[in-house]
């Protein structure tokens, strides 16, 4: 019996490196491209675990068969959803809201394992707590000119300069940069995922 495909339903680098770490390597990366936009009065953990489903089933309606990973991280104040930073101004805006406050990150995580004769749906939802220092202008202005924050949740990207901004963190680190890799494995795992040593 052939061993199922993994397919990840995204164009993230990160996610991608990280389940690398896993020894989870897709055999495919076929971005779901869906209209990511917030329902009218939708809460932020209902907005990522709906997104998630949406990008997995995508890809999974695209196949014949396989394991396809779909996940979709936001950065949260309040109930307001930061958007994705897509300019040096829009890394500025996000930055000048978090400087000083804790925020939360959502990770909505989608797993379809889909065979010939059935489609297994795991979901979970993964939230962490996160604090930044205050940030002067001199921070937020050395963070825009590395470009680290560009197409990234809230503008920023734990894993980088920005890791000397965070006083305090409660939860998954690794779902902070878009895919928590405890619940991940864990489903992967249960389903018959093999890994890639």
């Amino acid at each position: 019996m052939s061993v199922i495909p993994i397919i990840l339903a995204s164009q993230s680098p990160a996610r991608l490196e990280l389940l690398k770490r896993i020894k989870f390597s897709p055999d495919q990366v076929y971005p779901a491209h869906i209209d990511e936009s917030e329902l009218p009065k939708e809460l932020p953990r209902f907005l990522v675990s709906r997104l998630a489903f949406e990008k997995a089933s995508a890809i999974a309606n695209k196949v014949d068969h396989g394991i396809i990973i779909g996940a979709d991280t936001i950065t949260v104040i309040g109930r307001k959803v930061l958007p994705k930073a897509l300019t040096s101004d829009d890394i500025r805006i996000c930055l000048k809201q978090l400087s000083g406050k804790r925020h939360r990150v959502y990770t909505g995580l989608c797993i379809i394992k889909k065979t010939k004769d059935q489609m297994q749906i795991s979901k979970k939802l993964v939230q962490s707590i996160v604090k930044f220092k205050i940030l002067t202008i001199a921070d937020i202005e050395l963070y825009c000119s590395l470009d680290e924050g560009v197409n990234k949740a809230g503008g920023f990207s734990i894993s980088g300069y920005a890791e000397s901004f965070v006083s305090f963190i409660s939860g998954s680190y690794s779902n902070v940069m878009g895919l928590p890799l405890f619940e991940t494995c864990n489903i992967l795992r249960s389903i018959g995922a093999k890994h890639k040593i």
